[in-house]
């Protein structure tokens, strides 16, 4: 399962109407109404912004709406393209400026089945999908004495997030690779005695 990692555009007219195709990254389903909400806001001057959403790390959770096109014609061909593809948190709006001519229920499920086709496609060429990767967040906390030796260790793992807070004693939370984090752990434990611990949060 791959996830979107930066915001990809597809235009296009068809018989004068204009097509904004555009994926965003999006983790949840709150988050996905909030890029909606955006999107209408700033072009308000459109006729229509459908849109077609998949979140969760096993695109466990979907939603679509046509806006205002007849039913059928918009957010469920997206989402149809959208499911093909092996993706998630992601969220494709298509916005529409109509151009005064009527495409017809076939030429609206074209237009907008086409325009998540194109705009997915140039994503893949912009390589804007990422393989996902289970992270757990941990915690963990350390004698000044040990804080150099460990901070160099901590190289060898993929992390993500880290922080330090300073005062008795140097906390460090952060995630790490879902199957880094026993090799993490005992190497904490061994570098300072079992005093370590390695906390999952």
């Amino acid at each position: 399962m791959n996830e979107l990692t930066k915001p990809v555009q597809f235009e296009e007219i068809i018989k004068g109407s204009r097509f904004l195709s555009e994926l965003i990254p999006c983790q949840t389903q709150a988050q996905a109404r909030e890029i909606i909400k955006s999107q209408k806001n700033k072009y308000a001057d459109s006729t229509h912004v459908v849109h077609a959403f998949i979140v969760g790390n096993n695109a466990e959770v979907m939603g679509m709406s046509d806006d205002g096109e007849p039913s059928g014609t918009a957010g469920r061909p997206a989402l149809d393209v959208l499911k093909g593809r092996d993706c998630t948190n992601l969220i494709l709006t298509i916005t529409r400026w109509f151009g005064g001519t009527l495409l017809g229920t076939g030429g609206l499920v074209k237009a907008y089945g086409n325009g998540a086709k194109k705009v997915l496609e140039k994503a893949a060429e912009e390589n804007a999908f990422e393989p996902i990767i289970s992270k757990t967040a941990f915690s963990f906390s350390t004698d000044y004495s040990l804080l150099k030796p460990i901070k160099l260790n901590l190289k060898n793992y993929d992390l993500w997030d880290l922080e330090e807070t300073f005062d008795t004693a140097v906390t460090i939370t952060g995630k790490i690779k879902e199957e880094q984090f026993s090799l993490l752990a005992s190497y904490l434990k061994e570098a300072s005695n079992g005093k370590i611990m390695l906390e999952k949060i």
